[in-house]
């Protein structure tokens, strides 16, 4: 038996021993913790090479996919290679990377993990087992994400649950990490289709392949080699053609056991259930769709934008019939209580179900403290220039759908209830800022109708939230103002009419969109079609304005001061 100290297994941040044996390897962390252990028969090569720590030993498992262990000294390559050779029956192979610099080289797919070789030398091997996902980022360029922390299940051994692969392997990496590589691969590439029973790719001519974009290519290969995809059989249910708000498109959703995947004309998403941090059903105030609404951490990546948040809009009256794809020993066992075999029933409640079986996380609606003034769940109000909606739930405030925000009551230190603009306009709208405790900043939504004035602060007293109201404060300010406008010229009295009417299109175009009757995503996530809320008074307003007689003094020297009506 060789054992060798000071060892780290995947950038592990806590050395342990490495032990060698005829049986096979295992690896102890020195502070105590899980055993890895790796069988000899499983063990397909081996490689030694120059690493973080000193010289590392990759073994590429049969059935493992890649292990690293790093710290060895450049002495212990003559013990190593002897065990592996009188053992394992390997040859320990002695490679160097490639230390040009260059960023231009090969890709090469292996059996376990993608290698970038400069010069026909490795520069870097990026492990299957490490990529959550990739996209098309360009009609030359490929995305490749890499596995977060939080993306695994069981920190060092890195074995995954309700899986084969080793997700998140590099759980104990450090505190900044390399999470996303591009490629840009340009021209074409020939790919070459496989016949049935044929297991060389070389036996097919070349007439049978196919040329296509490489990057494209690439995109494919990587697919099916990190498995990111998965296969058709693991699919549990499938949602197809589900609107997303944000991030916005259309997406089929595949559930699988252990992750879920959203699968768009442009962009492909898997995410692990663990993931799920909050999970909402919101109902719309157009009594037409509702909202499920997944808290994600870490958030979904596109880019350089993050999307916290996942914002599913469904309709109430779409009904839906599914069999779950599963054994009904795996229903009675693991999902038993949590799912059914067949459902037929609202699409949102079988996706909320669905969703909820295969997770195990609570959901979450509005609370039955509020209720709106036209008895809704939800208020209209914006932040910044995005409408939306402000749902008041039993420990947090909800606004969706964009920006999708999240406000914990227990973080709020007061609610401060104000008016924002002009006197005309803000006597119909109110704002609301909420202050966090500790300096956390503060979140301001405006806009919001005076009807909701009181059920709010109904709401803030049932939750004993800290608000004050400055809009009394104001009331002077505009009995005032009204005054001061009775003594204005007509100049003025046009310049308040102009005001007046800016206000009432404010007013009416507070948000209505998320119609049913529109088809298309684009009207369907921004519909225009508003309506007032009002009971029409507005209108006979400016009916009123537009006809109103001005009693005008007309001066002359030569006869006496008259009053004359003049239509305006």
């Amino acid at each position: 038996m060789e054992s060798f100290e000071n060892i780290y297994l995947d950038l592990s941040k806590q050395p342990g021993k490495c032990k060698l044996a005829e049986s096979g390897l295992g690896w102890r962390p020195s502070g105590g913790g899980d055993t890895f252990t790796l069988d000899s028969s499983n063990i397909g090569a081996a490689q030694w090479s120059r690493a973080a720590k000193g010289y590392e030993l990759k073994i590429l498992s049969r059935s493992s996919g890649v292990i690293q262990l790093d710290g060895f000294e450049q002495e212990d390559f003559e013990r190593t290679s002897k065990a592996f050779k009188i053992w394992y029956g390997i040859n320990l192979e002695n490679r160097e990377h490639a230390l040009r610099g260059w960023n231009w080289g090969k890709a090469e797919f292996t059996k376990a993990e993608l290698a970038f070789n400069v010069q026909n030398r490795p520069a870097f091997e990026i492990p299957y087992s490490e990529i959550s996902n990739t996209n098309l980022a360009g009609k030359n360029e490929v995305a490749v994400e890499f596995s977060l922390p939080t993306d695994g299940v069981n920190g060092t051994t890195g074995q995954s649950e309700g899986g084969t692969k080793n997700r998140g392997r590099k759980a104990g990496a450090g505190r900044d990490e390399l999470v996303e590589m591009r490629f840009y691969i340009p021209g074409t590439a020939l790919k070459k289709e496989k016949p049935e029973g044929e297991e060389d790719d070389e036996s097919v001519d070349g007439e049978e392949a196919e040329e296509q974009n490489a990057a494209n290519l690439f995109y494919e290969t990587l697919m099916d080699k990190a498995e990111i995809g998965d296969v058709a059989g693991d699919t549990f249910a499938t949602f197809l053609d589900v609107l997303h708000l944000t991030p916005r498109g259309r997406f089929d959703i595949d559930m699988y056991e252990s992750s879920f995947r959203l699968r768009g004309k442009t962009y492909d998403y898997k995410i692990q259930y663990q993931s799920i941090k909050k999970f909402f059903l919101l109902p719309k105030n157009d009594d037409t769709h509702t909202l499920i609404t997944l808290g994600l951490d870490p958030p979904l990546r596109q880019g350089q934008t993050r999307y916290p948040f996942l914002v599913m809009q469904l309709k109430l009256d779409d009904e839906i019939s599914i069999d779950l794809n599963m054994t009904d020993e795996l229903l009675q066992t693991r999902y038993k209580d949590k799912l059914e075999a067949h459902y037929e029933e609202p699409i949102h409640q079988v996706v909320t179900k669905v969703f909820r079986g295969l997770s195990g996380k609570k959901v979450v609606m509005p609370s039955r403290d509020f209720v709106s003034h036209h008895g809704h769940s939800g208020v209209k109000c914006s932040i910044k220039a995005n409408e939306g909606l402000l749902f008041c739930l039993d420990k947090s405030f909800m606004f969706v759908p964009k920006p999708a925000t999240y406000v914990q009551i227990e973080n709020i230190s007061v609610i401060t209830m104000s008016r924002v603009g002009g006197a005309i306009s803000a006597s119909r709208t109110f704002d609301i800022t909420m202050t966090l405790k500790g300096g956390m900043g503060e979140h301001q939504f405006s806009n919001i109708n005076r009807e909701e004035q009181q059920p709010l602060e109904e709401f803030f007293k049932a939750k004993n939230i800290r608000f004050k109201n400055e809009m009394a404060d104001d009331s002077s300010a505009l009995l005032a103002a009204a005054l001061n406008n009775d003594d204005g010229s007509s100049d003025e009295d046009v310049a308040i009419g102009n005001d007046r009417g800016s206000a009432d299109e404010d007013e009416e175009s507070v948000d209505e969109d998320f119609q049913a009757e529109s088809e298309s995503d684009v009207a369907e996530e921004y519909d225009s079609a508003h309506e007032s809320s009002g009971s029409g008074s507005d209108v006979e307003m400016d009916d009123a304005d537009d006809t109103r007689d001005v009693e005008v003094e007309v001066d002359d020297d030569d006869r006496p001061k008259k009053k004359t009506k003049v239509g305006k």
